[in-house]
């Protein structure tokens, strides 16, 4: 095998498998780039550089007496570090968790394992994953592979970096309002948001290890990779019941259809009513937009999810979630919601039932199209600013970081599928990404619509500083 870093995990297990390269290879290959990638990014912050060479051996051996290894068949990973993690550290990066080595693994590491997949490490992320910045007190700061000076992201802004700049193959991310979609955008990187409990979340931090979960809508699970492909590859391995989270469908994943763009209808917005967006990023939706119906498919610019309704449920659903983890946690959260209904079961019915009405419309409308195409975020890789909260430059004009996640929050909150892909970059050489929703458990054939756009845009590029 050629280029083994830069290759796609698929592509490795297949190499691996046919005997064209071992595991030890792959697994070495990838941690001498680490050595030398990672102080300048800062992206992987706990490896067992000892470990992963023994899982490798192990794997080797295994593929010499004829056994099955598994689908991964020693291809590494990362995992960004709010995954417990069975005899690896696991901090979420929270100074009270600092020592934390949890005894047992989150279900997504305990699957990735069982078919032969290798865990290097765990990634970087702001404190129990609440930023859009990837800056702790731990880790300190991860840098963008594409510019040092700018921002990786959040909360999976480790994993997205770790993932670009060739350290890995794929990291498992979370996403509450954008964590997996914001650090792919940023970096140039393909991610998975999926329907909402398609994949457990047991094993995740927040909650503190012991605590009740209060959120059982927002929060998902999904791969970062880069390509398509691997999107759906890794969705099989670590999706479906396990168990013990009890929202989880008895539901399998399939392969990822293969669709043809001619027999596409895509309805397209290039910015949000109300939400501050960078020329860049709007220019991009239109070229794509443009580019898509060039290559056949119908598109349509069109608002199908009716985004001022999600706002205006969203306005008291909030508050009441928020309120709730206040109270369940006892701390102060890094967030603020203001207003809203009083804290009482009650009034949870109340707008739980105008989501539920909220959502079976959007299904409706979204059967219409295969897949709605929007901006993912408002702009491109932003400045690192250790104010978490402070405000960011969008064309010259400082905008409030609340609007970092309005292309992304309601999709958490409908809990519809989305995917961040690349789409070429902006005047600064930073990249652009886009995002695409599909309708509610239809994810594989979102990722068929994901295949078949990306066919037609730029797609996954090497940072320049790291293509070598």
């Amino acid at each position: 095998m050629k280029k083994i870093i830069y290759a796609t995990a698929r592509e490795l297990a297949r190499e691996i498998a046919a005997g064209n390269v071992s595991a030890v290879e792959v697994v070495d290959a990838h941690l001498d780039h680490i050595q030398r990638v990672n102080p300048k990014i800062n992206a992987i912050v706990t490896l067992d550089a000892d470990g992963a060479r023994a899982r490798a051996r192990a794997a080797d051996q295994a593929h010499s007496r004829g056994d099955s290894f598994g689908v991964l068949r020693g291809v590494p990973f990362t995992l960004k570090d709010v995954f417990e993690t069975a005899g690896m550290r696991t901090t979420a990066a929270f100074p009270p968790l600092r020592d934390n080595v949890p005894v047992r693994d989150a279900t997504v590491a305990a699957r990735l394992k069982a078919v032969g997949g290798i865990l290097l490490g765990k990634t970087n992320m702001p404190a129990l994953a609440m930023n859009l910045q990837s800056i702790n007190e731990v880790f300190g700061v991860t840098n963008n592979p594409w510019n040092h000076e700018r921002s990786a992201g959040g909360s999976s802004g480790g994993s997205a970096a770790a993932v670009a700049s060739g350290m890995v193959p794929f990291d498992i991310g979370s996403d509450m309002s954008g964590s997996i979609r914001i650090p792919a955008h940023f970096c140039g990187v393909y991610g998975l948001k999926p329907t909402t409990a398609r994949i457990p979340i047991t094993g995740h931090i927040p909650p503190l290890p012991g605590a009740i979960m209060p959120d059982r809508h927002l929060c998902t699970i999904g791969p970062i990779a880069r390509s398509i492909d691997d999107l759906g590859f890794i969705s099989r391995v670590i999706a479906g019941p396990d168990g013990i989270n009890t929202d989880v469908p008895p539901v399998a994943w399939n392969e990822t259809p293969t669709l043809d763009i001619k027999r596409l209808k895509i309805a397209f917005l290039p910015e949000f009513p109300d939400t501050p967006t960078a020329r860049s990023i709007r220019a991009a939706v239109e070229r794509v937009a443009q580019q898509l119906s060039k290559a056949g498919a119908k598109v349509e610019q069109c608002d199908p999810i009716n985004i001022g309704e999600i706002r205006a449920v969203w306005k008291d659903y909030f508050p009441l979630l928020f309120n709730c983890m206040m109270e369940l946690s006892g701390a102060e959260m890094p967030v603020k919601a203001a207003g809203g209904p009083g804290l009482s079961y009650s009034n949870w019915a109340r707008v739980c039932d105008r989501r539920d009405k909220l959502v079976n419309a959007i299904d409706r409308a979204l059967s219409e199209y295969d897949a709605f195409l929007t901006p993912c975020v408002v702009t491109n890789a932003i400045k690192h600013n250790h104010d978490l909260s402070g405000p960011f430059e969008i064309d010259g004009k400082l905008v409030e970081s609340r609007y970092v996640d309005h292309y992304l929050f309601p999709f958490n909150f409908t809990s519809h599928p989305a995917i961040a892909l690349p789409a070429g970059l902006d005047d600064e050489g930073l990249p652009i990404g886009l995002q695409l929703v599909g309708k509610r458990w239809s994810d594989e054939r979102l990722l068929g619509v994901g295949a078949a756009v990306d066919q037609v845009i730029d797609g996954y590029r090497a940072p320049p500083e790291f293509a070598n």
